[in-house]
């Protein structure tokens, strides 16, 4: 009897050391084995013999029970005790371990791996003991119709089931004794090439073939079967098809069937492919389906391909081809084109000139009346009273032309022109398309002056260069600021270059000013033509040599005043000087020179007269009222005979009156300018007053347009 204490510390052991525990033990049993029985296989890896137990043999957990195995409890030798079919149980898991009579395990559990190794005792066998296949005329070579299946129940991956499949015998033999040819292998039945070439001149058959698989490899030894493969030749069916129509946005259920194949042999799949990629699919029966609505303006036309395929995924025969055509629907209205900016069209453009042509785009099929645009100018409408139209539109071209009425620069026209596919016919659709027409300015237009005859300017002889005679205005119709640029000349009218022309590049002003001297005996009057120009090119029928206006320029003789014979006259007069008496004579210097005309302007006691002609100054009544010691002064006026302006003479006679004796008349005279500060030299005066001293000038008494002195 085993110690207490002997099995507590072997229980305890296996359970703190793990690794202690023995590796799998792998054994190899012959199948079939001839021999006698017990068969001793391995010697168990026991603990020394003082350990007391009882060795258990059991399977693995979830595993067949040792079946025919046992252990030689005296050798330790594992033993079997039948022999063993691999075919039927290949390999055995086993478990050994030591074991006290109540079940404790001392040692254990050891692990033992029991192969069967196969023998070559299985006859492969064929599916099928008969094969019937349906073959079509036109199938490739090399291409397998029929692929041979055979079982050999021996080790999988050991020569005893590597099968090999070989044709026995064809009958008939006609019109050649190898019209297929069978691959060892995969069992891959196929026309040979010269079966192929004969079968697509004629058909033959039908044809049995005598076919047989064996094991063992390529080695000349093994277990064989045969089978029987009836083959019978088919016409070929797998012809082209014609073109397909399928309407576009049709409204059916999806798929929807539209075509059929058919591969009149056997064993058959069905592929397809589009081009480009379409919704398009093939049934396992060869109807062709088209899987959702179409589209003809994504995609006009597609290319399907259609393979008979067998299981391998190979071709019987070249893939059938059918075009679809996808019939148009008008389902696309006019596409107007796009302007990036207005159309410019330049003014007094005749009538018939292109302005632009609508090529509006319609995505419906090309040719058909679904793409047949037409074309309707919707505005501008002609003004009211206008005769004939701004714009002409071709009806077919979409080209818009200029039409009669004319068109003024400046003008921004918006043109709505309708474009209508199918002809313009019911059922067609449309769109309006937008034209910005721009009319341009042109040079057209020669400036202008405001007026052509300028009223006669007078200018004194003495005038200085640089003097203002006149200023002239021009205007230009055009709108281009280019095209109102003005360039001014005088024309005629001055050939020695006394007058010029002012002005500023961008003005319609000009400024007509002298230049030289004036001289009344060289020229007395001027008419100048002054021509205005374009700078730019005249364009149009209102180009010409360019407007004019007419200056007329007076030259106003320098005419000097009267000079008198001697500066003062003096003249001492008897208060009662009776009337009539002779005071004095004023008389010019050069009696010789133009006759002088002589008058009195301030006479205001009415007392003096004078002679026009003599200049006699004579009392025209008594002085009465007037004193002694009294002075009384007059203003004498003298102008050249026919002279239209006279020159004023200060030359008053003095009078100094004086009771009962002579007055004495005292005159003193001097050429000036008539007003203070002199003016125009040409219009000199004879001036009179107290001797040595200056007449004083009233600024507010005036005589004809002449200050006096008082």
């Amino acid at each position: 009897m085993i110690p207490t204490w002997l099995t507590l510390l072997c229980l305890f052991i296996a359970q703190v050391f793990p690794e202690a525990q023995p590796a799998d033990l792998y054994v190899e049993v012959p199948e079939n084995y001839g021999g006698n029985f017990p068969l001793y296989l391995t010697k168990l890896p026991l603990p020394p013999e003082e350990t007391e137990g009882e060795i258990v043999l059991s399977g693995n957990p979830g595993v067949a029970a040792e079946g025919p195995f046992a252990v030689d409890p005296e050798s330790g030798f594992l033993l079997v005790t039948r022999a063993l079919d691999r075919e039927e149980q290949a390999e055995y898991r086993l478990q050994v371990t030591l074991e006290t009579e109540a079940g404790h395990v001392l040692w254990g559990a050891q692990p033992v791996l029991v192969r069967v190794k196969d023998e070559n005792d299985q006859v492969p066998r064929f599916s099928q003991s008969v094969y019937t296949f349906q073959l079509s005329q036109g199938t490739r070579p090399g291409i397998p119709f029929l692929f041979l299946e055979a079982l050999d129940e021996d080790e999988p991956g050991t020569a005893n089931s590597d099968l090999r499949f070989y044709i026995l015998n064809q009958a008939p033999a006609w019109p050649s004794p190898d019209m297929f040819q069978l691959e060892p292998r995969l069992g891959a039945l196929a026309l040979s090439p010269e079966g192929s070439t004969s079968l697509d001149r004629a058909a033959g058959g039908p044809y049995q073939l005598l076919v047989q698989v064996k094991d063992m490899g390529d080695q000349a030894s093994g277990h064989q079967a045969t089978a029987t493969v009836h083959v019978s030749i088919v016409e070929n069916t797998w012809v082209p098809l014609d073109p397909v129509h399928l309407a576009e946005n049709l409204k059916v259920p999806y798929p929807h069937h539209f075509a059929q194949v058919h591969w009149s042999g056997g064993d058959v799949h069905y592929h397809l492919e589009s081009q480009p990629p379409g919704p398009f699919d093939v049934d396992a029966e060869g109807k062709l389906y088209v899987t959702e609505e179409l589209d003809r303006e994504a995609q006009a036309e597609f290319l399907l391909q259609v393979q008979a395929r067998n299981v391998r995924a190979e071709d019987y025969t070249e893939p059938l081809e059918l075009r679809v055509v996808v019939t148009d629907e008008n389902d696309n209205a006019p596409v107007c084109p796009l302007w990036d900016s207005p159309i410019s069209v330049p003014e007094l453009s005749p009538p018939g000139t292109e302005v632009t042509r609508l090529l509006a785009e319609d995505m419906d099929a090309p040719g058909s009346p679904n793409s047949h645009v037409v074309y309707q100018l919707l505005s501008p409408e002609p003004e009211e009273g206008a005769e004939g139209r701004a714009f002409e539109l071709d009806f077919t071209s979409g080209s818009v032309t200029l039409g009669d009425a004319p068109l003024r620069a400046g003008q921004n026209i918006l043109l709505r022109v309708m474009a209508a596919d199918r002809g313009g016919a019911e059922g067609s659709l449309s769109s309006t398309c937008e034209v910005a027409v721009t009319i341009t300015d042109i040079n057209d237009h020669a400036p202008e002056f405001a007026t052509s005859q300028i009223e006669p300017v007078s200018l004194p002889e003495d005038a200085q260069p640089g003097t203002l005679v006149a200023t002239l205005m021009a205007t230009d119709a055009d709108l281009e600021p280019a095209f109102r640029l003005m360039d001014f000349a005088i024309e005629a009218g001055d050939v020695e270059g006394t007058f010029g022309l002012d002005w500023e590049p961008n003005s319609s002003h000009v400024q007509l000013r002298l230049l030289k001297n004036l001289s009344y005996e060289a020229a007395s009057s001027y008419e100048l033509v002054v021509v205005v120009r374009n700078m730019a090119e005249l364009v149009g029928p209102g180009s010409g040599p360019g407007a004019t206006a007419t200056v007329t320029v007076l030259v106003e003789r320098l005419v000097l005043p009267p000079k008198l014979d001697q500066e003062s006259y003096e003249a001492s007069v008897p208060v009662n000087t009776p009337a009539g008496s002779l005071l004095l004579t004023i008389q010019p210097s050069d009696p010789i020179s133009s006759p002088v005309r002589f008058s009195l302007v301030n006479d205001s006691e009415g007392w003096l007269c004078i002679k026009e002609v003599s200049g006699e100054v004579h009392t025209a009544r008594p002085l009465q009222g007037a004193q002694p010691g009294d002075m009384y002064t007059v203003l004498v006026e003298a102008q050249y005979e026919g002279h239209p302006l006279p020159w004023t003479l200060n030359s008053p006679p003095t009078l100094p009156l004086s009771p009962g004796g002579p007055l004495r008349l005292q005159t003193w005279a001097r050429s000036r300018g008539c007003g203070p500060g002199g003016g125009r030299s040409a219009r000199g005066c004879v001036m009179a007053g107290e001797p040595g001293r200056e007449p004083e000038w009233d600024t507010e008494a005036r005589y004809g347009g002449l200050r006096m002195p008082r």
